[in-house]
C-alpha cells in the first residue's frame, strides 16, 4: 500500500515556473514507477509524464515535452514535476500516481494522490 500526497500547486503567470511534489509513504517507493497526470475542468484526465523506478527512464506527453521535467529522489520518497514556460492551457489539477509498470496509461497505475491545483493566468 502506498499513500501519495501532492503539494506545491498554486497560481502563476503565463511564462512562469512551478514545481509540484509528491511525497509517498511506505518503504517500497523505489519499487514503483511514478507518473503525473492532470485534469482540467470539463476534460478527461490526461497523461503528463512518467519516470521509471530507478529514474533512468522518463517519458512525456508531447504537450509538455521540453517544458516539464519529472524527477525523483528515492531517499526522500518523493517525485517532482518541474514546470517551466507555463501556459494557461496547463491549468488543471495535477495528480501523481504509482505503479509497477513504466507506462503512460492511467490504468497502469495502482495508487493515486488527491491532486494539487495549478492555475496559470494569462
Amino acid at each position: 500500500q502506498v499513500q501519495l500526497v501532492e503539494s506545491g500547486g498554486g497560481l502563476v503567470e503565463a511564462g512562469g515556473s512551478l514545481r509540484v511534489s509528491c511525497a509517498a509513504s511506505g518503504r517500497t517507493f523505489s519499487s514503483y514507477a511514478m507518473g503525473w497526470f492532470r485534469q482540467a475542468p470539463g476534460k478527461e484526465r490526461e497523461f503528463v509524464a512518467t519516470i521509471s523506478w530507478s529514474g533512468d527512464s522518463t517519458y512525456y506527453a508531447d504537450s509538455v515535452k521540453g517544458r516539464f521535467t519529472i524527477s525523483r529522489d528515492n531517499a526522500k520518497n518523493t517525485v517532482y514535476l518541474q514546470m517551466n514556460s507555463l501556459k494557461p492551457e496547463d491549468t488543471a489539477v495535477y495528480y501523481c500516481a504509482a505503479g509497477y509498470r513504466f507506462t503512460a496509461q492511467a490504468v497502469g497505475f495502482d495508487y493515486w494522490g488527491q491532486g494539487t491545483q495549478v492555475t496559470v493566468s494569462s
